[in-house]
């Protein structure tokens, strides 16, 4: 009876989406008051419905419904509570059912907190976003129903795969498809702008807020996915540039460049044009995402494995929203024209300058991501596109954005002076400068890209310090400064810290690989592990072979850790669970690998890591949360606009 409710409310969800849609929109276009009306009570039935439909399938993965065929496939009787829940979102049509509720409550969060907009103006948005939402309940109707059921019912389920069984996978996919389907809010105010032909400064006003909120969602999930694997996996790396990592990071370094260039138009009316080609750039890279995922055409830890219908579905669907949204933009193209003009010294030079390689850094990294699925699919032979190529390419174009970010937080609208920003910038330079050449020598051997990553860092800190004391020193009350400001600083220092975290890992981790029997010891970066014994564990629904290592410093033990090898009932996979010492300024790790044969005692495979200051990475991530929080919710954003603007923005209505 539950799973036919959820069907039930799916299918009712579909009609309510599209009438929704057209109505509203249409309603937006016309004037006709009775329609725009219909907005926000049709965007909180569709979210009502939706609720109810999540509700079910997360009601059959807790109560064990294995008459599912969806439960069975990612559920088992002896799955921890938690996982089960989890599992709801462990397998392509469960996590299509949350991408489709995130999508609805990024609409029903609109309706709520947008009374200040135009009701026309917050009807298309609504409108556009219920049309999104069409295209993706018809995919889970068509190719991806979780509501499926089985004619014979098992005694259990298959159980959840090993690698979802973990605490940051319970929170990663949720905070990162807040991201990912966030960036359709700023789309739809750009579609709406078009269609209303008024892409003013209201418009990137209005839009801005909604941009930022996504940015930080889709920073702390690929933040956390980057956590996850690393004391997951077992290998010791952060980043490795997957394909589906490299699907998250696109998404967001667009929307870096459309946060700024939504400031730009907002501030000074330019950059209209390149801001909506941004908007629908951020999307549409969401969706290349999750085609990417979900097509079958990757083999990644990430990645569904899945039918290659339901990418063609979805290849169709991008067809579709890039191809009407860039026609509605050349249509419209003519009628934006940018207002003002500024300097070649100037914060919108450097925002623009900035812009253009965060876009051309992007460009690098699908270059790299799609290039080896395109050789494929022409049979043209296999191709590996790795960490060498993006290193190479990304790292150098990441360098002057760094350094432009600080010059253009200095530069002042319109004009300004190369001699002026000497001035203001050229003793925290200097500083930075020999700080940064300086401070490798304590970490190791001299490196001159350590050098130039920690020069930068410390500028960026440096010059945000600076900028804060000035503002204090020249505001009455610190209260009086905007959420905006300490944003901006605190996301900024956020960026250097993970600067650093990734420039002290990367230039000065050590790993060993050894072989290890009880009593064994090996030294890493100063710190001796002692092998002092492996012993059985039994989990829930796993056994486990745990090592006890104590971690030594100057023959004094800190503390014994215990990496874990892991052997699932429903599973032949093993798993490797390590074990992390986390201090300020390092990480320790071990990971126990397997029984290896020959030799007169018991052994082991084991590896064991001294990462500097690799928390720092995760650490500036949650800084760059903070502070796009604080912007989001910068009080401008929740002011009344005039009235005039509101009858402005339904035609046939004079301002």
């Amino acid at each position: 009876m539950i799973p036919e409710l959820g069907h039930f409310a799916l299918i009712l969800s579909l009609f309510v989406a599209l009438a929704l849609g057209i109505l509203t929109v249409a309603g937006g276009q016309t004037g006709r008051r009775e329609w725009i009306a219909l907005a926000r009570p049709g965007t909180q039935a569709l979210w009502l419905l939706t609720a109810l439909a999540y509700g079910c399938l997360t009601y059959a993965f807790y109560t064990n419904d294995f008459s599912v065929v969806y439960v069975v496939q990612h559920s088992n009787s002896s799955l921890p509570a938690m996982y089960r829940i989890a599992g709801v979102w462990g397998g392509h049509e469960g996590s299509l059912l949350l991408w489709h509720f995130m999508l609805t409550s990024w609409m029903m969060a609109v309706s709520l907190f947008s009374r200040q907009l135009p009701d026309a103006m917050v009807a298309r948005v609504l409108g556009i976003l219920g049309l999104v939402a069409v295209g993706f309940l018809l995919f889970m109707l068509i190719t991806s129903n979780p509501f499926l059921r089985l004619i014979d019912i098992p005694a259990d389920g298959r159980d959840l795969n090993p690698l979802l069984q973990d605490p940051g996978l319970v929170f990663h996919p949720p905070m990162l498809y807040m991201g990912y389907v966030g960036l359709a809010v700023p789309f739809a105010f750009a579609i709406a702008a078009l269609l209303n032909g008024r892409l003013d400064a209201a418009w990137a006003r209005w839009s801005r807020p909604w941009a930022t909120a996504a940015w930080v969602f889709l920073t702390l999930g690929i933040a956390l996915g980057s956590w996850w694997a690393y004391y997951e996996l077992g290998w010791g790396g952060w980043w490795f540039w997957d394909p589906v990592e490299n699907a998250s990071f696109l998404p967001w370094l667009v929307s870096v460049a459309l946060i700024h260039s939504l400031a730009v138009t907002e501030k000074r009316g330019l950059f209209r044009n390149w801001t909506i080609v941004l908007a629908i750039t951020a999307f549409s890279l969401s969706l290349l995402g999750t085609f990417l995922v979900r097509s079958g055409v990757l083999t990644s830890v990430h990645a569904f494995a899945t039918d290659p219908r339901r990418g063609v579905f979805i290849l169709i669907f991008l067809f579709v929203v890039v191809g009407g949204s860039l026609t509605l933009f050349a249509m419209r193209a003519s009628k934006v024209r940018s207002s003002g003009s500024f300097a070649l010294v100037s914060r919108e030079t450097f925002l623009l300058v900035n812009n253009v390689l965060l876009a051309t850094a992007a460009a690098t990294v699908l270059l790299g991501t799609l290039y080896p699925l395109i050789v494929d699919s022409l049979n043209l032979g296999k191709l590996s596109v790795g960490p060498p190529y993006f290193n190479a390419v990304f790292v150098p174009i990441m360098v002057p954005v760094l350094l432009f970010m600080v010059v253009g937080t200095f530069a002042r609208w319109k004009s300004d002076g190369i001699a002026a920003l000497t001035r203001k910038l050229g003793a925290t330079a200097l500083v930075s400068v020999v700080l940064g050449c300086a401070l490798p020598l304590l970490a190791g051997p001299w490196s001159a890209l350590a050098a130039l990553g920690l020069s930068l860092a410390l500028w960026i800190v440096l010059s945000s310090v600076v900028h804060i004391a000035r503002q204090l020193k020249d505001t009455a009350r610190w209260q009086s400064t905007p959420w905006s400001f300490w944003g901006m600083h605190i996301a900024h220092i956020g960026i250097a810290v993970c600067a650093v975290g990734i420039t002290m890992v990367t230039g000065y981790e050590t790993e060993k690989d050894v072989r290890m029997a009880v009593g064994d010891t090996v030294s890493v970066g100063g710190y001796t592990f002692k092998l002092t014994g492996i012993r059985e564990a039994n989990g829930p629904n796993y056994r486990a072979d745990v090592g006890d290592v104590e971690l030594i410093r100057d023959g004094k033990v800190l503390r014994t850790l215990h990496p874990e090898k892991r052997t699932y009932f429903s599973s032949t996979m093993p798993m490797t669970e390590a074990a992390i010492d986390t201090g300020l300024t390092r990480d320790v790790y071990v990971s126990l690998g397997e029984r290896l044969q020959g030799g007169d005692a018991p052994a082991w495979a084991m590896r064991v890591y001294h990462k500097p200051f690799v928390s720092w990475i995760w650490g500036g991530a949650l800084l760059m949360g903070l502070g796009g929080t604080l912007a989001a919710l910068d009080r401008r954003y929740r002011k009344k606009r005039a009235t005039a603007a509101a009858r402005s923005a339904i035609p046939g209505v004079a301002a």
